[in-house]
C-alpha cells in the first residue's frame, strides 16, 4: 500500500472510557515483585504510565494475526511490514491518577512517515495520546510505533555503550514475568512466550523483553530515588537494542547538572537496551 494512502490515517482520532480498577494494578506490582501489591486499594496514587495496562486492543481471536496482534487496519492502518514494535515514547504528567478514577484517552495518528535504515524499510507512525482522570488532564503521551521487515537473520543494531552511572541495580527477568506482563496489556505478540516462533519466525535469538516493561521497571526505579518534594514532569524513552530472556540485565541511572535523571536498561555485555529521562518538578 502506497505511503500516499496510510496518509488518510492521519488526523483519525478515537476516545474510550474506563474505570481504573485496583486487580490490574495490584497484579502489575506483584509482577515487578513489590510486596505491596497486595495491599493497593480504591484511592491510592499510581504511577500515570501505569494506565498502559487500561485502553487495551480487544479483537476476537478469529480477529488475530499469526504474529499474536489484532489484524490491521481499523484505527491503525493495515501496514504489511511484518514486525511492530513500540519504539518510543514522550510523555508529560499533569495531574495524578488514584484507583477508583474515571478515565479517558483520547488518541490520535499524528505523523505516517516511510524510512530506510540498516534493516530496511521501515514505517513510523506516531499517535497522541491524552489521559484525563475525572476530567482533569494527567497525561500526555506520544507514542512511536515501527513497522520493519524481518530478516534472514537477527542483526542487532550498532551497540551503544552503557556510561558512567551513578547507581545500578539488577532485576530478575525470566519467561514468567514476561508472560504475566503479556497477559496484563492483553499483548499476544509472540515473540513475549512463543520460544519455537520468536527464534524461527522472527528470528530472534530469545524471547523478547517488551518495551514498556522496561520503561516501568526504569520508572519504578527513579520514583524510588526521585529528590525530596519532588514528582516527575516528563518521561521520555527510546528502545536501541533488543533484551532478551537469558540476559543479565540491569537497570542504571545518572543524575546530569541540570538534574535530569538518565535511566538505561542494560545487557550483561553493559549495552544499552533502553534509554529514558526523567525531568523533575516541585510544583
Amino acid at each position: 500500500m502506497a505511503n500516499g494512502v496510510w496518509q488518510d490515517w492521519v488526523g483519525r482520532s478515537q476516545t474510550l472510557h474506563e474505570t481504573l480498577a485496583a486487580y490490574p494494578a495490584r497484579a502489575l506490582a506483584l509482577t515487578l515483585n513489590q510486596a505491596n501489591g497486595h495491599a493497593l486499594a480504591e484511592g491510592d496514587a499510581l504511577p500515570a504510565i501505569w494506565t498502559w495496562l487500561n485502553f487495551l486492543p480487544l479483537s476476537l481471536t478469529s480477529e488475530v494475526g499469526s504474529d499474536g496482534h489484532p489484524r490491521r487496519g481499523g484505527f491503525l492502518p493495515p501496514i504489511e511490514l511484518p514486525r511492530r514494535m513500540w519504539a518510543g515514547s514522550r510523555c508529560v504528567f499533569e495531574t495524578p491518577v488514584r484507583i477508583g478514577d474515571s478515565i479517558e484517552r483520547t488518541s490520535t495518528i499524528t505523523k505516517i512517515a516511510e524510512k530506510s535504515g540498516a534493516a530496511g524499510a521501515m514505517v513510523l507512525l506516531t499517535m497522541a495520546h491524552e489521559v484525563r482522570a475525572n476530567g482533569l488532564v494527567a497525561m500526555r503521551e506520544e507514542q512511536d510505533l515501527a513497522f520493519i521487515a524481518i530478516a534472514d537473520r537477527f542483526m542487532p543494531p550498532a551497540p551503544a555503550p552503557l556510561p558512567a552511572c551513578d547507581w545500578r541495580e539488577a532485576v530478575a527477568i525470566d519467561p514468567v514475568m514476561l508472560f504475566r506482563f503479556s497477559a496484563l496489556t492483553f499483548n499476544g505478540h509472540r515473540i513475549h512466550y512463543d520460544r519455537s516462533y520468536t527464534t524461527e519466525v522472527e528470528r530472534y535469538p530469545g524471547l523478547v523483553v517488551h518495551g514498556p516493561l522496561q520503561a516501568i521497571l526504569l520508572f519504578d526505579a527513579a520514583l524510588r530515588r526521585a529528590p525530596a518534594g519532588a514528582r516527575p514532569a516528563r518521561l521520555q524513552f527510546r528502545g536501541m537494542r533488543p533484551l532478551f530472556d537469558f540476559d543479565v540485565i540491569t537497570l542504571n541511572g545518572r543524575t546530569d547538572e541540570n538534574g535530569e535523571l538518565h535511566l538505561y536498561t542494560a545487557n550483561g555485555e553493559d549495552l544499552i537496551g533502553m534509554q529514558a529521562r526523567i525531568t523533575w518538578t516541585t510544583d
